[in-house]
């Protein structure tokens, strides 16, 4: 026969025996929500940086094999982007300061979307510049790195 004594004891501490398994459960699962937002937009602002300081490899090192880009009505794969757009974004933000506004980051498993639109004002070879550029990038995370897949780049004048 049990003690009583001892069976209440064990009864007082068995929530706490079973907290410790559950905390581990819990800790084992996905990411929060938030720290996916913030890995998809570190990836995002890590391409930007690598194009501010004239890096095209470490820009190129964050894109999709298969990725695609939109702008202007055209279609760009990977490839091409590298060696006809690239250089010429790169040119530009190295000219022009842009300030981004609120992104707004939506995770679902292993794709992302980000929103974003940056005001830009200056000057770029010469010519002054005044618009404000609409960003939607997809990405998709394989092997823990999030990649950008796409990105559709829209622009009006202010």
């Amino acid at each position: 026969m049990v003690d009583s004594a001892l069976m209440r004891r064990v009864m007082r501490f068995a929530p706490s025996l079973l907290a410790v398994p559950l905390a581990g459960l819990l800790a084992c699962a996905a990411p929060p929500a938030a720290q996916a937002d913030a890995e998809v937009t570190g990836v995002i602002e890590s391409f930007y940086g690598a194009m501010k300081r004239g890096d095209a490899a470490a820009a190129m090192t964050l894109i999709a094999p298969d990725a695609v880009f939109v702008e202007s009505g055209k279609l760009e794969t990977r490839d091409e982007y590298e060696k006809n757009h690239l250089p010429a974004d790169i040119g530009f933000e190295k000219q022009v300061s842009g300030k981004r506004g609120p992104i707004k980051v939506t995770v679902r498993g292993d794709t992302a979307w980000l929103i974003a639109t940056t005001e830009y004002a200056g000057t770029f070879d010469g010519q002054p510049v005044d618009f404000v550029s609409a960003q939607l990038a997809v990405l998709t995370q394989e092997s823990g790195a999030w990649r950008i897949r796409s990105i559709h780049w829209s622009s009006r004048r202010r």
